[in-house]
């Protein structure tokens, strides 16, 4: 059974008045006393009444009675209402009256209606949320977003904790899927959205791990008759009651004091992540927010992350010993659309959530998962992806950006996305993974970064490989019994192996030991403009390669790359001598 927060639209209440029980009774006005009133349904909690329309009248105002005493009044502009939040088996009294400006009629007679249900039975509490599940709220048809009002989340004390404003959805494009991207963003024109002077509105996000990266993100989805807010990271705290209140002009429906209340704090060395509620959190995010405030630095800590679609950016920074596991490599996708048109740069943290109105002052960057100083994160058994759709895929997009000089794992994944796929620092070893792109898709200043096992995926023509590498020392990229594929579609000879930055302090250190290349490796290897440093490779520094095979593999290689002798190969054909653990 789904476990979100579901809640039910309030109806718009207009504002009457009409006499009370107990107090005198009022002469009749020129309005017409409503007639036909009946009950037209029940449920164990609630009453539907419906009525004949009285001529004349901008609304009604209506009350239930309890043995004879008032237990609920309110108003309705249409000739119905449903009274919610009453007992079981119960029978009440009801009647209404008719309403325009500071004119009303006299009551109708009142009918009775009882409840379904037995008596004394009280209706089911409401289970506790996750702090990060979004607020779904069902409406009589598909609800139109407007471009004015408020969406605020309070505090029993009626401290504001949250709040959307309408106002910016002027800031963002809304995608085919519902996904809000920085209007303008737009990679074949030159316009960049998000730079560290951007300022700070409620349709942006600033994910907190330690510090803060500030993004883009889709706080509201319309779906068939229901509206889907996603709260700000962090917005709520554990075990604690809220009351969501959403201004009529945000959908046409004014909608007040709908409470849930959030779960306990998780504990222990293992947090759950599902999409349906049914885990501690039911992001990615949150679990990353929880476990790097409150788990220990360099205690050890598994996300265990069911599956399903976790549509978000991520952010994790100065937490060791991070493992996110996903229960199936195809069946946990996170997936959102980021890109250097979105947000500029590949981007950092800043030390304080930026203020609204205010600047961002750092641009949180076109990754889909950013990493700042961590060691010994591991990834296993789901996929990343950045969807970001610009014709012709142009544009840096990266799926993670791992800034760290410490160590990654990633075991048994896909990283896909078109351009800047992977782009790391520190010790990596990716096994029995997949990446895909077509741009270098594959590229940054590792210490040494091992691809075992690993099919390497070409989406177009372009080159596989762009290495950084700060040290002729450094081993730099290397890639161990991988298998160099392509997508259908692409012609043979599309891509190379590798293709340099041009930066004279830059090593371009790239390795292909026992590697089966299909027909879209070009013949020649390597792009020699810009001529990679060193332009004459070394049995150790420069583009190398060793035992390759298939349709791509080629005597007729350019003089950029060297083709290694067995023993000279040696070092780079298992784990421990390329990375040292």
């Amino acid at each position: 059974m789904i476990r979100r927060l579901l809640l039910v639209a309030a109806a718009v209440l207009v504002a009457a008045a009409c006499d009370k029980p107990g107090g005198e009774t009022e002469k009749p006005a020129a309005l017409g006393v409503p007639q036909n009133v009946v009950l037209h349904g029940a449920t164990e909690t609630s009453l539907t009444f419906q009525w004949k329309v009285v001529e004349g009248a901008t609304g009604y105002a209506w009350k239930l009675t309890l043995d004879g005493a008032l237990a609920k009044e309110g108003s309705a502009t249409g000739r119905n209402v449903t009274v919610s939040g009453l007992s079981k088996g119960t029978t009440y009294g009801f009647s209404v009256c008719a309403v325009k400006g500071a004119e009303k009629s006299a009551y109708s007679t009142e009918i009775s209606a009882k409840t379904e249900g037995k008596a004394g039975e009280e209706p089911p509490v409401a289970e506790a949320v996750c702090v990060d599940a979004p607020i779904v709220i069902s409406f009589d048809s598909t609800p139109v977003l407007g471009t004015s009002g408020l969406i605020r989340i309070l505090k029993a004390d009626g401290t504001e904790v949250d709040r959307i404003d309408l106002a910016d959805i002027a800031t963002v494009d809304i995608l085919s899927d519902g996904t809000m991207i920085p209007k303008g963003a737009d990679a074949d024109n030159g316009k960049i959205a998000i730079n560290n002077d951007y300022v700070y509105n409620t349709f942006m996000d600033a994910l907190h791990s330690g510090q803060y990266r500030v993004v883009h993100y889709t706080p509201l989805r319309v779906s068939a008759r229901a509206l889907e807010i996603k709260l700000h990271n962090e917005a709520l705290d554990y075990g604690t009651t809220y009351t969501v209140k959403v201004d009529e002009s945000v959908v046409g429906k004014a909608v007040e004091d709908i409470t849930f209340t959030t779960k306990a704090k998780p504990s222990g060395d293992v947090v759950r992540v599902a999409a349906d509620g049914s885990g501690d959190f039911c992001t990615v995010q949150g679990a990353l927010s929880f476990v790097s405030a409150n788990v220990g630095k360099d205690a050890a800590v598994t996300i265990e992350v069911a599956n399903g679609t976790y549509r978000e950016l991520l952010f994790l920074r100065n937490k060791n010993n991070v493992t996110i596991k996903g229960a199936s490599r195809s069946g946990v996708v996170i997936a959102y659309p980021n890109n250097d048109s979105y947000e500029t740069g590949s981007g950092g943290s800043t030390s304080s959530r930026p203020s609204a109105g205010r600047s961002i002052g750092k641009s949180g960057g076109r990754s889909l998962f950013l990493v700042e100083s961590c060691d010994n994160l591991v990834l296993q058994d789901l996929t990343m992806e950045n969807t970001y759709s610009i014709p012709s895929h142009k544009g840096q997009a990266e799926v993670i950006y791992f800034n760290s000089a410490h160590r990654l794992t990633v075991e048994n994944c896909s990283l896909i996305s078109w351009q800047d796929t992977f782009l790391c620092k520190g010790k990596v070893w990716v096994h029995n993974s997949l990446v895909a792109g077509h741009c270098d898709y594959i590229w940054g200043y590792p210490e040494v970064c091992l691809f075992e096992d690993c099919e390497i995926r070409s989406r177009a023509a372009g080159y596989i490989v762009q290495a950084r590498v700060q040290s002729a020392t450094n081993k730099g990229f290397v890639f161990l019994n991988c298998r160099l594929t392509a997508e259908d579609g692409v012609g043979s000879g599309k891509m190379y192996l590798a293709r340099s930055a041009g930066q004279a302090d830059c090593i371009d250190n790239v390795v292909y030991v026992n590697c089966s290349m299909d027909a879209v490796i070009r013949s020649e290897g390597w792009l020699g403009n810009p001529a990679p440093n060193p332009s004459t490779p070394t049995a150790t520094s420069g583009w190398r390669e060793y035992g390759s095979k298939g349709e791509g593999a080629s005597s007729a290689r350019n003089s950029y790359g060297k083709t290694l002798s067995t023993e000279e190969a040696s070092i780079y054909c298992n784990r421990q001598d390329v990375l040292g653990w």
